[in-house]
């Protein structure tokens, strides 16, 4: 045997593909097995990838809460949390609750799609772009069942397919993934560190006031969990300890559900709802959809335009950031290959638009990243095999779950009431873990400097604005560089 395989043969874990489950297994090194459909790879559960009983848990809360929370979003925009706009539709409040949930079981079954497809990520909204979304649907009165005036539902739908269309030419042509190769890496780290800081502001500003008490003890409770060394250490002692670790954020979400309304009284106590969760499609294709409400005006299309670049940039954002998060993550480990593709990952983002806008307009939009979903799974994956076999056992677990999870009724309306404080929880492991990344990406000081001023333009400014900001500050710094290196070459 070569010195070079008996070095590899030493780094191989004693229970490396031991197990029954996937079925299909990776050589040491090589990529997890799937089915090739054109340009995406298919992973079925047990087949081409174990099941994650720590990931389930967490979609359980994680991802009921995030559907629960953009569930309610699109309902506001639509007028739904209004009495009258209820009763004209001839539902009760609960009634309309209910109702709602039939957006959030579709969401859940396009968020299931990426790592289904091969798209290594955690996919969410296109959260940064949601107070712009909201602002541009104020051009238009809340919709008014009772006579039919529903321009802001057609202008919804409209934004969506033309957003759906943009992801599909970024797909199609490769400029998605060349964009995404070409950003300098000063600018990369400006777009995470953005991430992490407008994700502090958030809890700061938006989930601290409603429940200051319960946000942050659940976030520093995910603080310790998943970064505390000293934790850590006697983790790798005690089993007991290391079980209570690889469960990341659920300890906190558990704080939350059972504990919180008891002991600190801030959010409501649940009113559980039993049985499976009632699907409403004939109701919502009738009366939020092109098949119920025919198609929309071109001029809604046109309006819709300069809306949809916007939110593609902000998304393209994510893309970066995705690949930064998988590159950072994988590093770490030698027993496994995984590829982020920017051109699949718009395709994939194309497809969930696509189908929410002609099924049920979502709001929040179809974004290709939730930071905080993969950034608890990833700090799971850093750890080593034995704690997450395959990065596929995370990422996808972790969304067919969401599926179940908002099926089950009783576990919708537990969560219910800590919605916003799950969001919160997201948001406060993001800004961390962004931090990380971020400072991380940075090599030399220039680029430290360009990324933390990008990163409070982010916070201040549209992410439109901040990308130009930081261009402009990489021109003035670094990009005379380019014409060094290119001289050096000539000579």
């Amino acid at each position: 045997m070569s010195e070079t395989k008996q070095n590899q043969a030493s780094k191989i874990p004693e229970n490396f593909n031991k197990g029954t489950f996937p079925l299909k297994k990776r050589e040491y090194g090589g990529i997890q097995p799937f089915i090739k459909f054109g340009p995406f790879n298919i992973r079925l559960p047990f087949i081409h990838h174990e099941w994650s009983w720590t990931e389930f848990l967490a979609a359980l809360f994680l991802g009921v809460a995030c559907l629960g929370a953009g569930t309610a979003t699109t309902m506001t925009a639509f007028g739904l949390d209004d009495p009258g706009n209820i009763a004209a539709l001839g539902l009760t409040e609960n009634g309309a609750f209910l109702m709602s949930l039939t957006f959030g079981v579709l969401n859940a079954v396009c968020y299931y799609l990426p790592s289904l497809l091969g798209d290594p990520v955690v996919p969410g909204w296109i959260t940064p772009a949601l107070p712009l979304t909201l602002n541009y649907l104020n051009q238009w009165a809340l919709p008014n069942y009772a006579t039919g005036e529903v321009d802001r539902v057609y202008a919804q739908i409209a934004l969506q397919m033309v957003v759906a269309l943009m992801f599909l030419i970024m797909g199609a042509t490769g400029l998605g993934r060349k964009l995404v190769d070409i950003v300098p890496r000063s600018i990369k780290a400006g777009i995470v560190l953005g991430a992490g800081v407008t994700a502090a502001v958030n809890v700061f500003k938006d989930r601290m006031p409603t429940a200051p008490i319960t946000v942050v003890i659940a976030v520093l409770m995910s603080y310790f969990f998943l970064f505390n060394p000293t934790f850590a250490r006697a983790a790798d002692k005690h089993k007991v300890i290391n079980t209570i670790r690889n469960q990341g954020v659920v300890p906190a979400q558990v704080f939350a559900i059972v504990l919180a309304p008891f002991l600190i009284g801030e959010i409501a106590v649940p009113q559980i709802q039993w049985g499976m969760t009632p699907l409403s499609f004939p109701f919502v294709l009738e009366h939020f959809t092109i098949f119920g409400l025919g198609f929309p005006a071109w001029s809604f299309f046109l309006s819709a335009i300069p809306m949809a670049l916007t939110i593609y940039i902000i998304a393209f954002s994510d893309f970066v950031l995705a690949k930064e998060v998988v590159t950072e993550a994988t590093a770490e480990r030698d027993d496994e290959t995984v590829i982020f593709d920017a051109g699949r990952s718009n395709l994939v983002s194309f497809i969930r638009n696509a189908i929410m806008s002609l099924f049920a307009p979502w709001v929040p939009m179809c974004g290709p990243l939730w930071a905080s979903g993969l950034l608890t799974i990833t700090e799971r994956y850093k750890r080593g095999y034995n704690t997450l076999h395959s990065y596929w056992d995370g990422v996808c677990t972790f969304r067919a779950s969401t599926i179940i999870a908002v099926l089950i009724l009783p576990v919708v309306t537990l969560i219910r009431p800590a919605f916003a404080i799950f969001f919160g929880i997201t948001m406060g492991v993001q800004a961390f873990a962004c931090g990380n990344v971020g400072m991380n990406m940075c090599t030399t000081k220039n680029e430290q400097g360009i990324a933390c001023i990008m990163a409070g333009a982010l916070t201040f400014y549209t992410p439109t604005i901040a990308l130009l900001i930081g261009i402009v500050l990489w021109a003035v710094v670094e990009g005379s560089e380019l014409f060094v290196k290119k001289d050096k070459v000539e000579s």
